[in-house]
């Protein structure tokens, strides 16, 4: 992690930030402004953002030039993701950019508090981490990557915690989604209660 990012959230390790179009979940298919934040400890092995991992190699940007970029773009919607974005203090950046009118999305794993102010929290839980249980009750959206067979149950462990009006995703690992998928398919027909994500932004080949 990076010692030097002050606690009020002021200055972040930024990896990259990029206008594009959600490719995941309940938010399919959206324009909106990625910001994507270093560190990440949760370690998982099928990550296809492991540069993200070390916090100390990504720049501290002001909080303030991150709003200022977003600002830019067409669509007032901001996704923060990581890395993991919970381990810094998010007050501050949510808070300018509502001030500014934009929407704030967060993806996270939930290992670290909840802080921001957000419109749409998305919980992807894993393994490697498991998420606080008083973040499960905020979940608008709780997204479960799918690796194996054994990683439905898990999901339903998870279901069970969120609040009755979260929105329930099974996505297959990119990397073996060939296998998985069809298991997927199965499992959501014979329960409907949840829906198949796909890494759309992966066939369009965008961001």
């Amino acid at each position: 992690m990076n010692n030097s990012v002050p606690e009020d959230g002021t200055l972040l390790p930024l990896m990259e930030e990029f206008y594009t179009i959600q490719g995941e979940g309940y938010n399919t298919g959206k324009a909106a402004y990625f910001i994507r934040l270093g560190g990440c400890d949760v370690g998982c092995h099928w990550c296809d953002v492991k540069e993200s991992w070390d916090a100390s190699i990504h720049p501290l940007t002001a909080a303030d030039k991150i709003v200022e970029h977003a600002k830019q773009h067409p669509a007032k919607t901001v996704v923060v993701t990581g890395g993991e974005p919970l381990i810094y203090n998010m007050d501050y950046l949510t808070r300018k950019l509502k001030e500014n009118g934009i929407q704030t999305f967060i993806e996270t794993s939930g290992a670290y508090p909840l802080s921001g102010e957000w419109d749409w929290i998305c919980l992807s839980p894993k393994k490697f981490k498991s998420p606080r249980p008083d973040i499960t009750p905020f979940a608008h959206e709780l997204k479960i990557i799918v690796f194996n067979k054994s990683d439905f149950q898990w999901a339903e462990d998870y279901a069970k915690l969120v609040s009755p009006g979260c929105k329930l995703y099974l996505q297959p690992e990119w990397s073996n989604a060939a296998k998985m998928t069809p298991l997927i398919i199965e499992y959501v027909m014979n329960n409907p209660k949840w829906e198949v994500s796909l890494q759309t932004h992966k066939f369009m080949n965008i961001p």
